[in-house]
Formats: structure tokens, C-alpha cells, sequence
């Protein structure tokens, strides 16, 4: 395709589409992560994190085909967002300072990363599908797509941030939005959409649902367990 033609310029909308309806989900997870972080080191988290996701992506591009047609690859996917969903949930671990426990000293840069590179592999699966597809071939266009997600995915994460800071609640839905894809990865992996489409696709709501809902109570569960063991922890240093 040349830069004139009249398809060259339909595929870069519908890139720039894909980029802006399936970058909200990147940009959420990317909050959540960096949100324990200290504040000086935010941009780091988001900068590396995006790095590392967008190396990923461009290897996803070349082999996204073959990739899809693996049996189980979306069914472990799913299973890695329910993890990270509920890790995301979970209060920052406390350190002992002086013989006192304080909250925040957990949150390390490397493993913020890791954790942004992952689930954002495993949701850029459709997302690099997408863009490859609207490409058309073209070696020029997926990177323009690829590029033009980073922008997009940066500046909406760190407005979740601002927002999480003013309303908490985020928190929670992000990470039941992670299980929602989770669930929508269980009935579209190979080995399941066609049972799922022709014997059972009310699945297709019920298992988002689901793993939402999984994600969000045992993330909570073990909140609640977390921040007791740490009350009562904090108790018995203050009788010593």
C-alpha cells in the first residue's frame, strides 16, 4: 500500500481504533502496578514496563498466528491474569522499622515490571491480532500501531493513578476487569470455542463474570487475612 492511497489511510484509522478501544485494559493494569511505587519512581515503573511490553509485541506481531492456533495458550493466559488480578488486589507488605511495622516498603521496580510485561503479553494477544490484520502486510503500518499504542497506554495509566488516589473502588475494578478477560479467555482458547459456541455459549458471559468475581474475593479474602496477621504482629511489638 502507498501513503496515498485511499486503503492506506483506512487501515491507520482502524489501527488507531484498536489501539484507543483494546489500550484502555493495558493502561489499567499498568496503574495498579506502579501505584505501590514510590513516587519518584512512577515514570520508571511505566517507562521499562511499556519497554519490555512493547519487545514483547513485536515478537507477538511476527508470530500471532501461530501462537493462536496453539491449544491451551489462552487457558494459561487466563489462569496467569486471575493470578495477577489478585496479586494487584493485595495491600502492600509491611516492613519492620524500629521496631515498629510500616506500610509501603515493598513495591520494587523489578518486579512492577515483570508484572506489566506479563499481563500485558497475555492481553495484547488479540490486540497485536487486531492491528496485524489491519495492516494488511505491511511492515510500516504494524509498527506505526505499535508505536502509536505506547502514547496512548502511558497517559491513561497515569490518569488511573491520579484517579485511584481520589477513589480507591478502582483498585478493585481493575483487577475484576483482569478476570473478566481471564473468563473470556477460557471459552475462545482453541480447545474450548467450539463446545463453548455450540453447546454452552452462555459461557461467554458466565465465565467473565466468574473470574471476576473469583478474582475479586479471594483478593479480598487475603487483604483481610494480610492486614489482620499485620495488626496482630504490630500488636505484639508494642507490648514488647
Amino acid at each position: 500500500m502507498e501513503i496515498t492511497d485511499l486503503q492506506f489511510w483506512g487501515a491507520v484509522f482502524q489501527i488507531i481504533a484498536i489501539d484507543i478501544a483494546l489500550g484502555a485494559d493495558n493502561a489499567v493494569v499498568i496503574a495498579l502496578a506502579c501505584r505501590n511505587l514510590p513516587e519518584n519512581r512512577r515514570n520508571q515503573g511505566i517507562f521499562w514496563g511499556m519497554a519490555g511490553a512493547i519487545g514483547i509485541r513485536v515478537l507477538l506481531v511476527f508470530f500471532a498466528l501461530q501462537l493462536l492456533a496453539l491449544p491451551y495458550l489462552r487457558i494459561v493466559g487466563a489462569f496467569l491474569l486471575v493470578w495477577i488480578g489478585i496479586k494487584l488486589l493485595l495491600p502492600e507488605p509491611a516492613t519492620r522499622e524500629s521496631g515498629s511495622i510500616v506500610k509501603g516498603g515493598a513495591a520494587t521496580l523489578p518486579s512492577v515490571i515483570k508484572t506489566i510485561i506479563v499481563a500485558d503479553t497475555v492481553m495484547s494477544l488479540d490486540n497485536v491480532m487486531g492491528i496485524a490484520g489491519a495492516a494488511r502486510d505491511s511492515l510500516a503500518l504494524v509498527i506505526f500501531g505499535l508505536l502509536f499504542s505506547v502514547p496512548i497506554i502511558i497517559w491513561g495509566s497515569k490518569l488511573v493513578m491520579k484517579w485511584i488516589e481520589r477513589f480507591p473502588v478502582i483498585v478493585i475494578m481493575g483487577a475484576g476487569l483482569l478476570g473478566w478477560i481471564a473468563g473470556g479467555l477460557l471459552t475462545t482458547d482453541v480447545v474450548s470455542r467450539e463446545w463453548v459456541d455450540t453447546q454452552a455459549a452462555y459461557l461467554h458471559w458466565l465465565a467473565p463474570l466468574g473470574c471476576s468475581l473469583l478474582v475479586i474475593g479471594i483478593g479480598k479474602w487475603l487483604t483481610t487475612r494480610i492486614l489482620k496477621r499485620t495488626s496482630v504482629t504490630a500488636d505484639l511489638l508494642g507490648k514488647d
